[in-house]
Formats: C-alpha cells, structure tokens, sequence
C-alpha cells in the first residue's frame, strides 16, 4: 500500500501537496474541457465538446512518449492506481474518476509520489471515453469495484452497460484487455453477461468466466474494505480479438 503523503513528502524533502491545494478551474456556468497540471477536466452537460482537440497521448500535454496507456475506471481515491504508476514508471496510466473531491486526492498522490506517468480525468468515464479515446490507443482497462446499484429502479446508474462496453474495445489496441473488478455476485453476472455480448471480445478464463485471486493485482479501499468483511471479489478478464 502507499505511504500516506505526510511521510512520503518528508522522505523526498519536499512540501506536502494537500488534495485541497487543487481547485476547480472554472465555475460552473463556465465550465469546459481543459486539461491542467495532470487533471483533465472533463465536465459533464457540455452543449460542445469538439472545442477541445485531443493531441493524442504522445503530446507532451500528457505524457511525451509512446509508452503503452492503461486506464482505470472507477479510480476512488487513487491507491490502486498509484501504486500501479509507481511500481511501472514504463507504462503510462489514466485514472478516470468522476467525483472531484477524490480526484482531489489522486491529484495530491501525482504530486507527492512525482508520478510523471499518472494523469486523473474528472469526469465521466462513459463521456470521456466516447469524446476523446482515439481508435485502438490503449492498451489495458480496468474497472475495479463499481457500484453495483442494487435496486432495480437505480439499474440505470450502473457503468457497467453494452454502449460502454463496446466503447471500450473501440479504444483497446488488438490483444487488449479489459479487467472488471467486483465483490458482488449479481453483479458479476451482468459484468460476464455483458462482456459475452461484446463481439470482439473473448473471455480468457475457462466457465464461470473469472477468477477469485490474480497474484500482484494489487489491493485498494474498497478490495480491503470487502475481504474484511468476509466477501469473495470476482476477476472478469477479456481480451480484444
């Protein structure tokens, strides 16, 4: 797990970036899509989003090199990610989260870990990734611990859906993977069901179609939170082809 940023900006000797030194660019009446000392605004409701042009991942905007991209959907408070940045300083990772209090705190992760190879997206992930993903540029994908929406009439909010499924593989590179992460069954079964309706996806493990552990996959609040309480958390993987 990571340090917390107090001890951590004391081994580097330098000052601690607190997630609320990061303040929203813009109020909301005037909002747009900028991108800004590592976070990409991507606010929702936009009547346009071709003002801004996507340079491509190589643009020194974001990350300056040709490094493979893996993405993180549903990125919380950014341990899972981080961690993932600092230990493969040779891949370059998007964490897309859309809640700006937490992004705050991946924000502040970047800064205190100096991760050059970790841009947060605020917004969206359905938006973000229909607007600005180009075709095959990446090449892994990850949603870990979803909300699950249990009740019927909040099955609308689940991110988990065809379209965006579908969107996903659109952006994947060929032999691209896309990981979905969850602890609950029911919604283990929609997350197969939904991927076995992706045409250009092929699970890679055998009936039931996930796995209950995959060695260094790393741990986050919610995966801690969940095997404390005793649950099994499901590993659904598949491979663009």
């Amino acid at each position: 797990m990571i340090f917390e940023d107090f001890f951590i900006a004391n081994m580097y000797n330098s000052p601690v970036m607190k997630p609320k030194n990061l303040k929203c660019p813009f109020p909301w009446e005037k909002r747009k899509v900028i991108l800004a000392d590592r976070v990409w605004f991507v606010p929702g409701c936009l009547d346009n989003y071709s003002d801004f042009s996507f340079p491509g991942w190589e643009s020194p905007q974001f990350f300056g090199n040709a490094n493979p991209i893996y993405v993180e959907y549903c990125s919380g408070n950014g341990a899972w990610i981080a961690e993932k940045a600092k230990a493969h300083p040779d891949v370059n990772w998007v964490a897309v989260e859309i809640q700006f209090e937490r992004v705050r705190k991946i924000w502040s992760k970047i800064k205190n870990l100096e991760l050059d190879n970790l841009i947060v997206v605020c917004g969206a992930a359905e938006c973000v990734t229909s607007h600005y993903f180009p075709p095959s540029s990446i090449q892994k994908a990850f949603i870990n611990f979803p909300d699950p929406w249990p009740k019927r009439r909040h099955a609308k909010h689940r991110i988990i859906k065809t379209d965006f499924i579908a969107d996903i593989g659109r952006s994947l590179k060929e032999g691209g993977e896309v990981t979905l992460v969850t602890d609950d069954p029911d919604y283990s079964q929609e997350m197969q069901k939904t991927l076995s309706r992706a045409p250009n996806f092929h699970p890679i493990h055998p009936a039931p179609y996930y796995v209950t552990h995959i060695e260094g996959y790393g741990s986050s609040f919610f995966d801690e939170l969940w095997r404390a309480k005793g649950k099994t958390i499901h590993y659904h993987q598949s491979k663009k082809v």
